[in-house]
């Protein structure tokens, strides 16, 4: 049994480490792919493993296509939309994901960029707190409980949102359950953004819904870039100079978010998973799922069906 482990972007060498060691103990073969740089490099590596580990490399058809033996795909991180489910599916390939590894390193820095938002990012100009203002927290899951802790401990006033999370769940967890997301909006100084890139959620956070912010508010995505209608939330800043956005969304080479200055701020690359302690309990974790779904078929993180 071979464990591929494919990463543009490798993990620390302590999580490849610890991947080894549960790969091992279970007596697999591990292989690595790190710092790949053409596609050729995966589609030739993929030939004969049976499993497959990722951070936010893309399974692609074509991937599986060259995979004869692959049976599992394990996203090492919440987020799979780099994956091509239906493809998998069509390959009986079984696609799993690890939540809620990542989601402390998310929820500290949505904490770091709302801090350095509310100062002004350091401009020497006076600022404002965190104490008081209302949090809306869209999706409460893994990242927006993690979120919602953090936001206790600043003293804030936090509400949230989930269309898939029982408002009396949001509740016993001692934050405001709102019944949309359009009164998220309406209610909140300050909005995070925690929902996958779905068919359902592409391009919704857009123009109309923004619109309805408070005066001074601010929206920030550490969730993914395809969320958010760029165009209309541009015309927007340009329409309303109280808003703020701040993410940790890659910018593109011609960001036209950077001409507001003093209301705009993106790390240079995706920030939320990059920590030690993350990449070590994502890589892990996806170890210890590929060896309980060979061993004993359990599938409790599978994304397809």
């Amino acid at each position: 049994m071979k464990v591929l482990v494919a990463t543009e972007k490798p993990f620390a060498p302590v999580a490849v480490e610890g991947i080894k060691k549960e790969i091992e103990a279970a007596g697999f073969e591990l292989a690595l792919l790190e710092k790949y740089t053409e596609k050729a490099q995966l589609l030739d590596a993929v030939k004969d493993a049976d499993a497959l580990i990722i951070r936010s490399d893309k399974v692609t058809a074509e991937v599986l296509d060259a995979a004869k033996n692959l049976k599992i795909v394990v996203r090492a991180g919440a987020g799979y939309d780099n994956v091509d489910l239906e493809a998998a599916t069509a390959h009986n390939v079984v696609v799993m994901n690890t939540p809620g590894q990542n989601s402390n390193a998310v929820a500290e820095l949505v904490f770091g960029l709302l801090v350095y938002a509310v100062r002004n990012f350091y401009n020497g100009k006076a600022g404002t707190e965190l104490k008081g203002k209302k949090l809306g927290i869209l999706a409460f899951g893994q990242v927006g409980r993690n979120v919602a802790r953090i936001a206790a401990g600043f003293g804030m006033d936090i509400y949230a949102y989930d269309a898939f999370c029982p408002a009396d769940a949001i509740e016993a967890a001692g934050v405001h359950a709102v019944a949309s997301q359009a009164d998220l909006f309406k209610t909140c100084d300050i909005v995070s953004l925690h929902i996958p890139a779905t068919a359902e959620t592409k391009q919704s956070i857009n123009y109309d819904l923004c619109s309805t912010l408070k005066k001074g508010a601010i929206i920030i995505n550490t969730a993914r870039k395809e969320v958010i209608d760029e165009a209309g939330l541009i015309k927007l800043l340009g329409e309303r100079e109280d808003l703020k956005y701040i993410t940790d969304i890659m910018p593109d080479a011609n960001d036209e978010f950077a001409k507001f200055e003093g209301r705009y701020f993106s790390t240079p690359k995706k920030m939320g998973a990059q920590t030690a302690e993350a990449n070590i309990n994502a890589g892990i974790a996806a170890a210890k799922q590929i060896v309980g779904f060979i061993k004993d078929g359990i599938t409790k993180f599978q994304v397809n069906k």
